[in-house]
């Protein structure tokens, strides 16, 4: 991501958090990579409704206009 558009994709990940939780009832987290500040990352917990909430992240995350990947992660 090209740093000059950081606060842009900021202002899109909180609206996307916003529609997440509106419609999944949770929050993301958004955090970078301490070594680069290129790299970001969200955090989901406590989804229920898996199928909702990645049509949701697909649908919202798509309005970002940046490269996305999702990897999905349970406790250990």
């Amino acid at each position: 991501m090209d740093l000059a558009r950081l606060p842009e994709v900021r202002a899109g990940v909180e609206r996307m958090f916003a529609a997440i939780e509106r419609e999944c009832g949770v929050r993301g987290r958004w955090m970078h990579r301490r070594d680069d500040p290129v790299t970001y990352m969200e955090v989901y917990e406590g989804v229920k409704d898996t199928a909702s909430f990645e049509a949701v992240l697909a649908r919202e995350g798509g309005k970002l206009g940046v490269q996305r990947r999702t990897e999905l992660f349970v406790s250990a």
